[in-house]
């Protein structure tokens, strides 16, 4: 049994209870820091307790790890020790996110070709983490990898728990975000699911007596992107913070850091606080500030269009991998408009910036080719994948992506005619409405 110290009080599961090794993670700075980054940006905008950081978010990870591998240890397949390492990587999972969390995906891929997650691990084995784990006598690079779901020297069950097909993570925001929001769409039974938790050629599975709550789940995800995560107002503000962090990047130094203490400062009001110091009257930065002033008070951008865009697209492929492609398409729009291109942003469904999408293939990650579920019947045992026992989820991954243009208030107009134009010409979209 794992020697429990303390416990904290949280919103969502009562009390998560931590070890002593924990104890000394989560004190350290570059734990703590995740206290000043929210975990849905500008959310609280247009849901207003929607306010909440990282800190919790990665504390309740770790509780439903634990749950999930105490399900697991009762199948004598992980012992304590293994326990303890599941927890902490999970615990950690979120340490690399920049400022305004998955707002920052977006700069940091584009100008250092760098995830959060390549962070998670230059953090835990570059600063004092490492030193608490290896004193406590864990290898740091296993913990370091098992954190983003990809240790090579743990069962890929192991992994998965920490970031698979229904992980712990997505658990942990689903119901915080749904209880921090107040959309109740995120609402899922997460104790059927781990109850049901079975192994199958090491990899998680899930009972077919369970395939409503795992259904649930999926459903969660796809009603949660819609209504929070991808929702138009939301993601007003999400992509203002993007554009003033890519204008500022240069004077206040958002991607240049060198060193794990240099990355410490960057938390959300450091960046918009330099913003608002800068000195400069370039274009750039006086736009930067009006957008951080926009969000101070309020005043987002608008809609001029909502597209929908099928995979099928010929062009979608680019647009989503190219941020090149996008960019060109501002400007594209902007030129016609007659307005500077630094106005209109192009935002998808698919970009780095957003936490997920309702339902995504993570082969890679998992290793798994489907998601098993395992049904029993007598002494017999058969696997299906939840693709073909449940229509449901099924149908979820014919979900077609988003496209939408943003401009100001006062360009909206003209914004949305010009894009209209140039995506009907380009063939860009299946269907435009507005």
């Amino acid at each position: 049994m794992l020697d429990f110290i303390g416990e904290i009080r949280d919103t969502v599961h009562k009390y998560v209870k931590f070890t002593e090794l924990e104890k000394k993670i989560i004190d350290t700075p570059y734990f703590q820091r995740l206290r000043r980054i929210k975990q849905l940006a500008f959310a609280d905008l247009t849901y207003p307790c929607a306010n909440y950081s990282r800190f919790p978010h990665s504390i309740g990870v770790m509780h439903i790890a634990w749950k999930m591998a105490e399900k697991l240890k009762q199948k004598k397949l992980i012992n304590e020790e293994e326990i303890q390492k599941i927890r902490v990587a999970a615990m950690l999972h979120d340490l690399g996110h920049g400022p305004f969390s998955h707002m920052f995906e977006e700069i940091l891929s584009e100008r250092r070709n760098l995830t959060h997650e390549d962070l998670t691990i230059w953090l835990i084995e570059n600063t004092e983490i490492s030193d608490i784990l290896k004193e406590n006598g864990f290898e740091v690079s296993e913990i370091s990898k098992l954190s983003i779901g990809k240790s090579d020297k743990n069962q890929p069950y192991m992994n998965q728990i920490v970031s698979g097909y229904f992980d712990a993570d997505v658990m942990d925001f689903l119901l915080r975000d749904s209880l921090h929001t107040g959309v109740e769409y995120g609402i899922v039974d997460i104790d059927r699911i781990i109850d049901s938790l079975e192994v199958l050629d090491n990899n998680l599975a899930v009972d077919y007596a369970a395939l409503y709550a795992l259904e649930s789940f999926y459903f969660a995800r796809y009603m949660m992107f819609k209504a929070v995560y991808f929702h138009k107002t939301v993601r007003a503000a999400d992509v203002m913070i993007s554009k003033a962090m890519f204008l500022s990047d240069d004077r206040i130094g958002l991607t240049s850091f060198k060193n794990p203490e240099e990355y410490l400062k960057l938390v959300d009001d450091y960046v918009t606080n330099e913003i608002l110091r800068l000195k400069d009257e370039s274009k750039e930065i006086k736009l930067a500030k009006e957008l951080i002033l926009g969000l101070n008070n309020r005043n987002l951008f608008k809609t001029a269009l909502e597209a929908i865009m099928h995979h099928e697209n010929k062009h979608f492929s680019s647009l989503v991998g190219n941020p090149k492609v996008r960019h060109s398409i501002e400007k594209e729009i902007a030129e016609k408009a007659k307005i500077d291109d630094n106005y209109v942003i192009l935002d998808l469904s698919t970009v780095p910036s957003l936490p997920f999408r309702p339902f995504f293939e993570k082969r890679e990650r998992t290793g798994a080719e489907y998601i098993p579920v395992v049904i029993k019947k007598g002494q017999s045992i058969s696997v299906k994948s939840l693709l073909d026992v449940s229509p449901i989820v099924e149908n979820l991954r014919g979900f077609v992506d988003i496209v939408r243009v943003y401009t100001t208030s006062s360009y909206r107009e003209q914004v949305a005619e010009a894009a209209k134009t140039i995506f009907e010409e380009g063939t860009y979209l299946t269907k435009v409405s507005f």
